[in-house]
């Protein structure tokens, strides 16, 4: 089976501001999704109704502060601090342990990436543009999301609001 992504689920005017950015910045042919935050990249598929009622079960509305503008090489991203938000995957890591790849394992800066697979100079002048006029706010995540991961484009699978 194809694999499972979850995610966690950014309030619509932070998940508009980011799609916009996506938009205008993230190569129209790999820009299959919307703005999303990754918690877990490859959960085996077949265990989805387990994965699908430990997000149901575990799910709750908290803040998260999108702290800086991260330069990934050949794109950029908005990481993301929450306390709440990174207690939930670590409590949701050792539930799956058996089941997790080693992507998933490591230690997770999370964030949102507006801009992938560009040209390094092409990235630096979005981070420094981007860099240039931030400031710190505070965002909502309003719940968790399940995905299949189709190879390219996700499939949702359910959604699991606070």
């Amino acid at each position: 089976m194809d694999p499972l992504i979850v995610t966690a689920v950014l309030d619509p005017a932070a998940r508009e501001y980011f799609d916009r950015l996506r938009r205008a910045h993230f190569p129209a042919e790999r820009n299959h999704l919307s703005a999303h935050v990754t918690l877990f990249h490859r959960l085996p598929g077949d265990h989805g109704p387990a994965i699908g009622a430990a997000l149901g079960a575990t799910a709750v509305p908290l803040d998260v502060r999108v702290s800086g503008v991260r330069l990934l090489g050949r794109g950029v991203a908005f990481d993301l601090e929450s306390a709440e938000l990174a207690a939930l995957r670590a409590g949701l890591a050792r539930r799956w342990d058996p089941w997790l790849s080693a992507q998933d394992r490591g230690l997770r800066r999370l964030h949102v990436t507006v801009q992938n697979k560009v040209d390094p100079a092409v990235a630096r002048a979005l981070h420094e543009d981007l860099a240039a006029g931030f400031a710190p706010w505070t965002v909502r995540c309003t719940g968790l999301a399940l995905w299949r991961y189709l190879g390219g484009p996700w499939e949702a699978v359910g959604e699991y609001p606070g």
